[in-house]
């Protein structure tokens, strides 16, 4: 027995616990408890299950790994040709909304709409309620057909927000939010309690996935959480539900309490980071609007309690207006500035795709280009003008960076500074049916006391390219009137000078060899270089950030 135990390896040994925890758990709930949850669920669902719900998820995991690729690779899937870039590239708007960025993303917006979704197909159900009608007796009082029109409507929502994303957007979080606002107008603190539901799945996902995980302290490339989100999108989707659940309580008479309505969206709003309002600014920095972003959840929860609870009274008697109708018009007309504001944007073309672009710098596959810039204008960020005193369209851009004129598509898909960070990035270009590679390699001595000078490599097949050279850089220590500069190339070299004169210069050595220039010796040991003089001082002038 003992042998068996230890055969079976302390992660087996971790999810064989994990799974009887939660078995026990599920077997003690379901026999202490005697609300009938199983018959409410017969009477509002087809055989108690969320069967729109699960065919819709079935839809977004077919796209991640048939057509993404994801089957083969499932944390590299194809991400590029699925953004919606542009209303001239309807591929990339009309598959944005079911594709995803990485299995993360993938599994943390299937989790949401096995939880979320459930509580909206709930709120729809399978059979009418309305008194006197027979169920089979239309397409929409059949449980078939109200199942069908569950995925028909979400499969439109999500063209919607894809048609009206800011900004290359992907992933189906959009049409989550929209789950979580037609439920949160009819159960608004269930929907609250499916949100915590949503992260307990993903825990149990994870636990499984890695039973044990071991992490030391490691150098790592962090953009602030909130400059990853998809504020306008999630808004729009939010937005977008809660027009159609309004709509849909008004018509049952199925409205909850103003309190509860109230809790339950400011919770959820906060809870998902709705209020997490941004801009990008120059030079890879983002300007989040904390204040102004919590006072508009406020409103925003407010407003959804209006648009529940008011009443036919009149509001304006010469436009014979009554309050309910002004409530929803509201929630209309936000969720339309939502949709309008991304127009512009989606109207986006590569101006001139060929900026910044040259034979040495670049590798071409298929209808894209890939290259490393420095310092150039961000086509994407600059093709609308915005100018005010804190925020402007004109931010620049420095990294690899992948264009298609054919596809209307100018990114910066690794910045110098993430690239720096992880010394190697894999840039996937493709589209259906078909998949490439191009490798980018971020080569780097780093001066003591001054910035890095560097190389980037591109590779793809057969093809090499040396795509940038920086400028050469100068450590900070003075070697009896000496100093050291690091000049990149093929082959990095130090240069000594003296007042502005050269006094020699020698490729940094590899291993654990001397070299000498300048009237100094210099000593590789691992990955740092130290300059030696007669007399014996020991100056360390470049340290290499990673192993060669």
């Amino acid at each position: 027995m003992a042998g068996m135990v230890a055969g079976l390896g302390m992660e087996s040994l971790h999810t064989l616990g994990l799974v009887g925890a939660v078995v026990v758990s599920l077997v003690v709930v379901v026999r202490l408890s005697n609300d009938g949850v199983g018959s409410t669920l017969r009477r509002r669902l087809l055989l108690g299950v969320p069967w729109g719900t699960l065919l819709v998820s079935g839809v977004v995991l077919t796209v991640y790994l048939v057509v993404q690729g994801g089957w083969e690779r499932p944390n590299a899937p194809m991400v590029i040709p699925f953004r919606a870039w542009s209303y001239f590239y309807p591929q990339g708007i009309l598959a944005a909304p079911f594709s995803h960025a990485g299995l993360g993303h993938l599994t943390g917006n299937l989790f949401a709409t096995l939880t979320l979704a459930s509580i909206a197909e709930y709120a729809w159900g399978h059979y009418p309620r309305e008194r006197g009608v027979q169920t089979f007796s239309s397409v929409l009082t059949n449980p078939f057909g109200r199942i069908g029109a569950f995925v028909v409507g979400t499969l439109a929502v999500g063209v919607v927000t894809g048609v009206f994303s800011l900004g290359p957007a992907i992933g189906f979080s959009g049409v989550v939010f929209a789950f979580a606002g037609f439920a949160l107008v009819r159960y608004p603190l269930a929907t609250v309690v499916g949100v915590s539901a949503s992260s307990v799945i993903s825990l149990l996902f994870s636990a499984v996935r890695n039973p044990i995980l071991q992490q030391g302290g490691r150098s790592v490339f962090i953009t602030p959480w909130w400059a990853s989100i998809a504020i306008q999108g999630h808004a729009l989707g939010l937005f977008l539900g809660a027009v159609l659940g309004v709509l849909w309580v008004r018509r049952v008479d199925e409205r909850p309490s103003a309190l509860r309505l109230f809790l339950g969206a400011l919770l959820f709003a906060v809870v998902q980071n709705v209020w997490a309002v941004y801009a990008p600014l120059d030079g890879g920095r983002y300007e989040l609007y904390r204040a102004g972003g919590t006072a508009l959840v406020f409103l925003v929860a407010v407003l959804f309690v209006w648009a529940v609870r008011a009443t036919d009274r009149t509001l304006v008697g010469r436009l014979d207006l009554h309050a309910s109708e002004a409530a929803i018009g509201v929630v209309l007309a936000v969720t339309l500035a939502l949709a309008v504001v991304a127009v512009p944007f989606n109207f986006f073309t590569v101006a001139d795709p060929d900026a910044g672009v040259t034979d040495a710098n670049s590798i071409e596959v298929e209808d894209y280009t890939v290259f490393y810039a420095h310092d150039v204008p961000n086509q994407y960020i600059s093709s609308v003008p915005i100018e005010s005193a804190t925020v402007s369209s004109n931010v620049n851009a420095s990294g690899v960076i992948v264009v298609s004129e054919d596809r209307e598509i100018w990114w910066e898909v690794t910045s110098t500074g993430r690239l720096a960070n992880d010394g190697r990035s894999l840039v996937r270009v493709g589209g259906v049916g078909w998949r490439e590679s191009v490798t980018a390699d971020f080569v780097s001595w780093s001066p003591v006391g001054n910035r890095s000078a560097y190389v980037v490599y591109l590779y793809h097949d057969q093809a090499s390219r040396l795509a940038y050279v920086s400028d050469p850089s100068r450590a900070d220590p003075t070697i009896t009137g000496r100093n050291v500069s690091v000049v990149p190339g093929r082959e990095f070299t130090l240069r000594v000078t003296r007042g502005g004169e050269t006094l020699g210069e020698t490729t940094i050595p590899v291993g654990n060899n001397t070299t000498s220039a300048g009237g100094l010796t210099f000593v590789r040991e691992d990955r740092r270089v130290l300059a030696t003089t007669e007399d014996g001082t020991r100056v360390t002038v470049a340290v290499r950030p990673r192993d060669d």
